[in-house]
């Protein structure tokens, strides 16, 4: 008697999470960052002794305290994309509530930096290096709160029930948003502020 034995079922190919129009948005916007890295690495390296000087004044605690909470929102995250995953839309919504409340700490944090460098006079035409602190630094800043703004939207629909198991879409597409923004500030940080 012979037995027929049916291959595995290979498994599922999956896209990328979210909405296809957010990675065309995030790949640019990483292609954006990535000229803005190399352009500071090759003006660093031409002017090594004027970087090293004024990278010293920066407060490395604040950015490496502002790294954890961005590191510990991505987390939040992606504990809110399980929960919609199992349906759980009150869960979703907390942990994406938790994320939005670890972005403002990041924008509280970083506006008092931003503060104290202009109560010292510093602006973008002080020297070659705090144009590119204040340009890099605001810029990431400005993605932060778009990306609060996409996640407070995200978080209230899941409250409201819009997003289930089977149609979480726009959640993956938010928490891909709120990885990049992490993902920049985590090259950003030591680029800018550690390394020498």
């Amino acid at each position: 008697m012979s037995h027929s034995i049916s291959p595995p079922a290979a498994p599922q190919a999956r896209g990328l999470p979210g909405d296809f129009a957010i990675w065309i948005f995030i790949y640019a916007e990483l292609l954006v960052f990535g000229i803005f890295f190399l352009s500071y690495a090759f003006t660093r390296a031409n002017h090594v002794e004027l970087f090293n000087y004024h990278q010293q004044f920066l407060n490395r605690e604040t950015g490496a305290l502002n790294t954890a909470i961005l590191i510990t929102s991505s987390f939040f995250v992606v504990r809110a994309v399980q929960a919609i995953r199992k349906n759980a839309q009150r869960n979703c919504a907390r942990w994406i509530g938790l994320a939005v409340l670890l972005g403002g700490c990041f924008v509280l944090i970083k506006l008092s930096e931003f503060r104290a460098v202009y109560a010292e006079g510093i602006s973008l035409s002080t020297n070659t290096f705090y144009m590119f602190y204040l340009s890099l630094t605001f810029f990431h800043f400005m993605h932060v709160l778009m990306g609060m703004v996409i996640l407070s939207v995200v978080a209230l629909k899941a409250w409201r029930d819009a997003y289930s198991a089977d149609n979480h879409t726009g959640v993956e597409t938010g928490a891909s948003y709120w990885h990049m923004v992490d993902l920049v500030w985590i090259v950003l940080f030591p680029l800018v502020y550690v390394m020498h």
